[in-house]
């Protein structure tokens, strides 16, 4: 409840027990409410100091408690921590509904509204005055009492229900786990990836037998290796049917409840769907925008991906396979495929990506070269797990900056996926600097064994770290602007970006080591992985669009039309799309698509493809002018990752880029055209 003395304010997770947390939060609410109330009930007439700024530094201690926990609940839960979470999740709803549905605080907010131009608060007090007051829009100030009472009793059992979701997906995905008795199952795995197994399987109390995790996404890492294809199958299976086999687990008549609770809280805002509602603030601004973006796309996509099944089905058939390209087969085929066109093995080449030489020689080096940062480890700063390693960040003038935590291995009390959020935000109003966190979910290596990376963790790596540069480099004076407070569709933009520098020249050969002997990756190997960056991007292209599609599918259900099954309804809405190719499945099915259903990415997982238009035009800017330099990254800094939300996104890029972005440099980038010069 008071301010951490660490360095940083960083949690004294040393100290903090899990029945804290229900007292904090409930102490937090309270003197929260008393805030906002002595805020709204001030006699003064409303100013943008009494009332914006006074509310920008309420809430200090509910603030500081939320980070912490909700960081547990996804990254490190237990039982106890689950229980506290559906117990206040309903009220923390309440609780944000009891001051954006205070008449009293919105007609103060609305008066400084209805003068801003008269202000001259300069673009960022402009823009936190046009965030406040459209937020309390948006979360219902202008309805009728009827409608309030309506829209909290939705707002509760939304949050109910996405606590649930989470919950039972977790154990899902732990239950899933397939469970192998012979060695001889794994056949095809790497010594390092069938000792994991083991020590995985061990972990569990299952002495002797070995355990494939599942992650994620409907497609898992072991797919690509195992040799034998019934157990390929159980795999895949697996992945496909977690949380939708009639158990305790099964999410699918929440995934429904969610859709129509959506759509009736949109319902309320006279707004047709809840795509509609939920994006009156993205760059996008409509569904139809970010649906033309993405259907434009579905041609060129499928019919790349349908040539890369037929090459592998001519393979199977060439091995006298005597079967059709089933989805549990890609993996495997494709990676055949790459190694016949170009002769590229995963196996080969995980060897130069050791975790901690990609994070420091790779990660944290191009932060250095474009933005002067230098990193310490500092094993004085308590952590919630003993994999967790937190480093002190210090600026090109020597000067402390920024905290970063990172949780890279999977465990099984951990939401999978790969995230990044702050305990501590940046604010110049508070005073306060970032302490930011990266979490993945990558295999962890068996005691001894070197934590190897696939190029995709390697890229992974750079792209969570972009997330976390925009954190750890935001200059803004109000906490609601600041650092990754924007746009979804404008949130991804720099970590996509920051993906672009793991495969950089320079880069590359400064952490791309053998980590047997320190090498670097030979010349030859090098130019093999960058032949093959557009090697099944029909697939990954084709199997993104296919899930964010159907997230828009669910989202722009109109309240009067009520689903019956989860899967039918899939099946239709990717049919609709030109989407339904039964050996690409969506990267995500229903009863799994965490991104949408516990809120964040509710008809927003679009975003992805939106930020990387953004991100692809932004790089071809940089190669256009030198590349990695300091002088690039500062104007980068400068221009988009200190900015925060102080000013509309598009002007924004607009300002940096000096144009409007170009989608042509994404297609390049994903195959689906030649660059303008031919290459």
């Amino acid at each position: 409840m008071k301010p951490s003395p660490l360095p940083f304010q960083a949690p004294q997770f040393d100290r903090i027990q899990d029945s804290d947390f229900l007292p904090a939060l409930e102490a937090g609410m309270k003197a929260h409410l008393a805030e906002v109330a002595k805020v709204a009930a001030n006699p003064a007439a409303p100013t943008f100091e009494n009332t914006l700024v006074a509310l920008e530094r309420s809430g200090a201690e509910l603030t500081r408690v939320k980070k912490v926990f909700f960081h547990l609940t996804a990254a490190n839960t237990n039982p106890g921590l689950q229980k506290i979470q559906e117990e206040v999740a309903p009220k923390l709803a309440a609780h944000d509904d009891e001051i954006y549905l205070n008449a009293r605080l919105f007609q103060r907010i609305k008066a400084i509204h209805d003068q801003r131009a008269h202000l001259k608060l300069g673009p960022e007090g402009q823009e936190l005055v046009e965030r406040y007051y459209q937020t309390f829009v948006h979360a219902g100030a202008e309805l009728s009492a009827a409608d309030q009472t309506k829209l909290r009793a939705l707002n509760q059992e939304e949050s109910k229900l996405t606590t649930e979701f989470r919950n039972r997906l977790l154990a899902a995905t732990k239950d899933g786990a397939l469970v192998l008795d012979h060695e001889a199952d794994l056949k095809g795995l790497s010594k390092g990836e069938i000792e994991a197994a083991a020590a995985a399987a061990k972990a569990r109390g299952l002495e002797g037998k070995f355990v494939l995790a599942l992650q994620n996404t409907t497609q898992q890492p072991a797919l690509a290796s195992l040799e034998d294809r019934a157990v390929r199958e159980r795999l895949f299976k697996a992945s496909v049917d977690r949380a939708s086999l009639g158990n305790a687990d099964d999410t699918r008549a929440i995934d429904l409840r969610l859709a129509q609770v959506r759509a009736q809280k949109a319902a309320l805002f006279g707004c047709k769907d809840f795509a509609t509602y939920a994006m009156y603030d993205q760059m996008a601004k409509t569904p139809e925008a970010a649906e033309k973006l993405m259907t434009s796309l579905v041609p060129a996509a499928t019919a790349k991906a349908r040539a890369e099944a037929a090459k592998m089905q001519a393979l199977i058939d060439q091995q006298k396979g005597g079967f059709q390209l089933a989805p549990w087969d890609w993996q495997y085929y494709a990676e055949q495929v790459r190694k016949a066109e170009y002769d590229l093995d995963e196996a080969q080449i995980k060897p130069y990506f050791e975790l901690d030489r990609v994070l420091q020689d790779g990660v944290f080096y191009a932060a250095h070269q474009l933005y002067g940062l230098t990193f310490k480890e500092r094993k004085d700063i308590p952590v919630y797990q003993p994999d967790v390693r937190v480093f002190e960040v210090f600026d090109a003038d020597r000067k402390p900056l920024a905290l970063f935590y990172a949780d890279y291995f999977k465990r099984d009390n951990k939401s999978g996926g790969a995230w990044m959020d702050s305990f501590v935000d940046q604010s110049g109003l508070l005073k306060t600097k970032p302490a930011v966190y990266n979490v993945c979910n990558f295999s962890k290596p068996a005691p001894g064994q070197p934590a190897l990376l696939s190029f995709d963790d390697v890229t992974t790596m750079f792209h969570e770290f972009g997330h976390a540069l925009h954190g750890m480099l935001s200059n803004v004076k109000y906490p609601l602007l600041a650092g990754t407070n924007v746009p979804r569709d404008f949130v991804e933009f720099p970590s996509q970006f920051n993906e672009n520098w793991a495969l950089q020249p320079q880069v590359f050969a400064h952490y791309a080591k053998d980590y047997r002997t320190g090498k670097p990756m030979p010349d030859a190997l090098v130019q093999k992985i960058r032949k093959a960056r557009t090697f099944n991007q029909g697939y990954a292209l084709t199997e993104y669009l296919a899930s964010a599609l159907l997230d828009m599918a669910w989202h722009t259900l109109p309240a009067t039309e009520q689903v019956k099954d989860v899967q039918a309804f899939e099946d239709q809405a990717l049919k609709g799309f030109h989407l339904d190719l039964s050996q690409v499945p969506p990267r995500y099915h229903t009863p799994y698509f965490a991104h949408i259903w516990t809120g964040d990415y509710a008809a927003g997982y679009y975003a992805y493809l939106w930020s990387e238009v953004l991100d692809h035009d932004a790089y071809a800017w940089f190669k256009a002018h030198g590349d990695l330099t300091r002088a690039n990254g500062d104007r980068f800094r400068r221009m988009i990752l200190s900015r925060g939300s102080t000013e509309d996104m598009a002007k924004l890029y607009r300002a940096f880029r000096g144009a409007d972005p170009s989608v042509e440099p994404l297609e390049v980038a994903r195959g689906l055209k030649d660059a303008p010069d031919g290459k």
